[in-house]
């Protein structure tokens, strides 16, 4: 059975997609079977993985409204190990047309028990918000991997996702933990940069990733080609932090609760 882990920040251009696509990427390189689920409808994390979304005719919006079986829908990537589940804009009516029905909030963990058989682990990309499609994530998923840009507004969002989850905790999905919160855009020039990353290492102790990921041009450059940044240039710095990364998250993350 998959190790499901959620990457969730509502707050958007902290490196959310680009950490769950690479951190997939490493954990699918290290050879273990992993899927990444695009729960985003603007489909960053397919595209950063070579996936066409507007060639894609069904996608996790069909599953989630039982119009499509998820084995239909996966899709294979460049690395052996690593399969998709695309997404597309239509997943915004998701939202809409899932509002009435009892059990709207369990979907998509209904939908990966039946294939979580085949693979180590599932990877959720969250979309930047916490809507019904973050909450369907929360509650599908084993943990939680939190990545918090290092600049000054760092903190400021971060206690209301963090009450978000301590609520799915109580009332949907009481298994949830917290996998870590990972430093991404790290400069190690800039005096703010290294203020917040002590700040929030004093502040969060052992729920903080040792791996930090920095700014890198590399990384940025990766989803433009359709590859994670190993197939783009493993030597980038960009590439390492993430295989650090994953190196942690197959030691069971840094922290639980």
């Amino acid at each position: 059975m998959a190790n499901i882990i959620a990457v969730v920040n509502q707050k958007g251009g902290v490196g959310k997609t680009t950490t769950a696509v690479n951190l997939s990427a490493s954990l699918a390189a290290a050879e273990h079977k992993t899927l990444l689920v695009d729960m985003d409808p603007q489909a960053n994390a397919c595209s950063g993985l070579g996936v066409d979304k507007t060639e894609v005719i069904s996608t996790v919006y069909d599953v989630l409204l039982g119009e499509a079986e998820v084995n239909q829908v996966i899709r294979r990537t460049e690395l052996e190990q690593l399969d998709v589940l695309p997404s597309n804009t239509n997943l915004i009516g998701a939202e809409i047309e899932l509002i009435e029905t009892a059990d709207r909030d369990q979907r998509l963990k209904q939908v990966l028990a039946t294939v979580s058989d085949n693979y180590e682990y599932i990877i959720i990309d969250c979309p930047p918000s916490l809507s019904l499609l973050t909450v369907n994530s929360l509650c599908a998923a084993d943990s939680v991997l939190v990545p918090l840009q290092c600049e000054f507004y760092a903190m400021e969002g971060l206690g209301q996702l963090m009450q978000t989850i301590r609520l799915v905790q109580q009332e949907l999905n009481p298994k949830l933990k917290i996998s870590g919160i990972l430093l991404t855009m790290f400069d190690g020039r800039n005096n703010l940069c290294r203020q917040v990353s002590s700040e929030i290492r004093e502040h969060f102790g052992n729920k903080v990733f040792t791996a930090v990921v920095p700014r890198n041009v590399r990384l940025s450059e990766a989803p433009s080609y359709g590859q994670p940044a190993l197939l783009y240039d493993i030597s980038s710095r960009g590439a390492q932090a993430y295989m650090e990364l994953a190196q942690e998250v197959l030691q069971g993350g840094v922290a639980h609760g």
